[in-house]
């Protein structure tokens, strides 16, 4: 992998509650001097992020009914369409846990659909996040036929902030069981540039991560590239 095919798998994630407007800004900035795939931000700076990503090729992104996808379907829809007027051309949606674990499985369809649809008539693209620290195989596996169905962009393990991440084991599972126009991202406890190697190989093609600065400079020494001349940015928080 060349450099560029790496930091095109990485979602600049900046979710963390305590960052501060000026380290958001810096986030973004971060993103374009190292060219990752998108920045996910926190909803209400979206717009910002969008104008501060303007001519650069990372896409503005954000997040959906997050962190614990406990919104009703109508409030959910609401946020893509706001999303999409802010300049959001990805959106990471999480799917209403609970609804999963109970079976709802007409009511988490509706749920994603209100999003995809939404989103979708835009032109713009959703990736579903399962939290699957929470659900079996089975829930991940009635997931992932969902979202084929449904046409949705990604299929994603975590939102990061649940009792554990993606596992090359669930990545593989979630591969297996998603047709090839679902794409697989990962996010949370991929935290090393030999780590994302394993999971592109499994087939994923995003992974969200707090820490782009780390791994692509890291991967840029493996390269023998000259690091990005970079001064500062928000504190990472693990995701």
């Amino acid at each position: 992998m060349n450099y560029s095919d790496l930091a095109k798998m990485l979602d600049h994630s900046l979710l963390q509650p305590f960052l501060t407007a000026a380290e958001l800004d810096a986030g973004c900035r971060l993103a374009v001097a190292y060219d990752t795939a998108s920045v996910c931000i926190m909803p209400f700076h979206l717009k910002r992020c969008a104008e501060l990503l303007a001519g650069s090729t990372v896409k503005p992104s954000t997040v959906i009914g997050f962190p614990h996808g406990g919104h009703v379907s109508s409030i959910k829809a609401a946020e893509a369409r706001q999303a999409v007027i802010d300049g959001g051309v990805e959106l990471d949606m999480v799917v209403n846990i609970s609804k999963v674990l109970s079976g709802d499985w007409s009511y988490v369809r509706d749920d994603i659909a209100a999003v995809i649809d939404t989103a979708h008539a835009a032109g713009v693209k959703v990736k579903v996040i399962f939290e699957n620290c929470y659900l079996k195989d089975e829930h991940k596996i009635r997931l992932c036929e969902i979202c084929a169905d449904l046409k949705a962009d990604w299929v994603k393990t975590s939102t990061g902030y649940g009792t554990g991440g993606a596992t090359l084991e669930d990545l593989a599972l979630m591969r297996k069981h998603s047709p090839a126009h679902v794409q697989v991202k990962a996010a949370g406890g991929v935290r090393d540039v030999d780590t994302l190697i394993k999971v592109h190989q499994l087939g994923v093609t995003r992974c969200g991560t707090s820490k782009s600065k780390e791994l692509l400079d890291d991967w840029r020494k493996r390269l023998n590239l000259e690091p990005i001349a970079f001064a500062g940015g928000p504190a990472a928080s693990g995701y």
